[in-house]
């Protein structure tokens, strides 16, 4: 295939299936939302309760969504959770790492084991044994997408987020490392680093006016990303639109790290 041959049908999903970890709230809605709408069914694991609205939208779009209640912190969640994708609809093409936390925020003199033990886990080990699951069936199809969900702190240190910051950093690195491995079998691993974006989660720090001045003092583009602002690079990253992009971290934050 040229160059020339290109044209829009190259971001389509339509026939496509996508796990996406943590991709029933938050961020994640807006991954497993863009996917759908490109064409490609979802499958959400997670261990949060699913309240519905991720299903709407998803089949609002004519595409098939499951939910799985899991824990993919635990041995064999992970397989599990790609056997039933593949048994579901025959194949898992995209992989969609979004599940994360990031809790106990501490100076570092008191931040202590159990709270780091506990982020690693489930912000970086469940990524890579997500990756390292959906990368067996992807090498015998030759082919496959895998999209981790990095972060501003990927870059920067900050304060109170010793394991936060090291998980991101972590999933920079793993995402250039399973990029130089898995290319030979057309699997592209990238990223996305989402900057401050207005959910749910971010309510109270938008509504404290001096810290929400402080940040939208540090955004070129004076505002808070939505959650369409995201869309377009997760499915560009998931499509034949980006077979040649591997390794990549993708920043969506309004361009907050260029000031």
């Amino acid at each position: 295939m040229q160059p020339t041959d290109f044209n829009m049908d190259f971001f389509s999903l339509k026939g496509k299936n996508a796990i996406v970890t943590g991709g029933n709230g938050g961020l994640g809605q807006a991954f497993s939302t863009a996917l759908a709408k490109a064409g490609a069914n979802i499958m959400v694991p997670s261990l949060a309760e699913d309240d519905g609205s991720t299903q709407k939208m998803v089949e609002d779009c004519g595409v098939e969504y499951k939910f799985l209640q899991a824990d993919i912190t635990a041995d064999g969640e992970c397989k599990r959770v790609v056997d039933e994708c593949i048994k579901t609809w025959g194949s898992v093409d995209i992989l969609v790492n979004c599940a994360g936390i990031c809790i106990n925020e501490q100076d570092v003199t008191k931040f202590g084991r159990k709270q780091w033990d506990k982020m690693i886990s489930v912000n970086l080990t469940a990524a890579f044994e997500m990756t390292h699951e959906c990368c067996k069936p992807m090498i015998k199809q030759n082919s496959g997408k895998v999209i981790n969900i990095a972060s501003l702190f990927s870059f920067l240190g900050g304060q109170w987020s010793p394991a936060y910051a090291s998980t991101k950093h972590g999933i920079v690195g793993m995402t250039k490392a399973m990029c130089d491995e898995l290319a030979q079998w057309n699997i592209q691993v990238n990223a996305i680093a989402p900057g401050y974006f207005a959910t749910p989660l971010t309510e109270i720090t938008r509504s404290d006016e001096k810290r929400n001045a402080e940040i939208l003092a540090h955004i070129p583009a004076n505002r808070w990303g939505w959650t369409a602002d995201l869309m377009g690079a997760t499915v560009f990253l998931a499509s034949a639109a980006s077979d040649y992009v591997n390794g990549s971290t993708v920043t969506v934050d309004g361009g907050y790290l260029m000031r």
